[in-house]
């Protein structure tokens, strides 16, 4: 009598691992991308019908704006500019386990929402990625040094040197720029880093 055998498959190669997650955090990053587009595209032909969706302060009805607000832009400006940050910022924080990307940025999205909403100015209307992206710059330039990984503490110190003047939008200098959402988004996302932190 013969009885057949099975063998385990060996663990993937490290470079393979760093492959499939380049991969995946690629794939995560055009998907949101191209969400974003097809939100305002949609928004642009319904006569702005999203722009609705925006962040009014202080309104107990408006907190379920809060995620929603996240994805809106008012115009193709206001989002080409959020794009290519948010892509590269997002891809490099996606290379750490898609998992713990879905948790920091529910984190900063929340951050941000809530600070606008408790603090933007009466009568305004918000939304944006902007809030994101800052916060995933704070998590890229704390990650390392929290979770004492010197790989991503050289990651962090190149965004902070490639990006590091956005700093200056958290400061209330131009007139229609949700300062509130950039500086809680940036809270959101150094906080993110400390309660997603990786064992070494």
């Amino acid at each position: 009598m013969s009885y057949g055998y099975t063998s385990p498959l060996p663990p993937p190669a490290p470079a393979e691992r760093r492959r499939d997650r380049a991969k995946a955090a690629g794939l995560i990053m055009v998907g949101w991308l191209a969400l974003l587009w097809l939100l305002e595209a949609v928004d642009v032909a319904s006569g702005h019908a999203l722009d609705t969706y925006g962040i009014s302060p202080r309104e107990f009805t408006e907190l379920r704006d809060v995620i929603p607000a996240a994805f809106l832009h008012y115009g193709w400006d206001h989002l080409i500019a959020n794009s290519m940050p948010l892509l590269v910022l997002g891809f490099l924080a996606a290379l750490s386990g898609i998992r713990r990307f879905a948790a920091v940025v529910a984190t900063i999205v929340l951050a941000s929402g809530l600070g606008v909403w408790l603090t933007a100015p009466a009568y305004s209307v918000t939304a944006g990625a902007s809030g994101v992206v800052f916060g995933l710059f704070g998590y890229l330039l704390v990650r390392g040094f929290v979770d004492r990984r010197i790989g991503d503490v050289v990651i962090g110190l190149l965004v902070g040197a490639v990006y590091g003047s956005i700093l200056w939008g958290v400061l209330p200098t131009t007139d229609g720029i949700s300062w509130q959402g950039h500086l809680f988004g940036l809270v959101g996302g150094v906080v993110a880093a400390f309660a997603f932190r990786r064992a070494r």
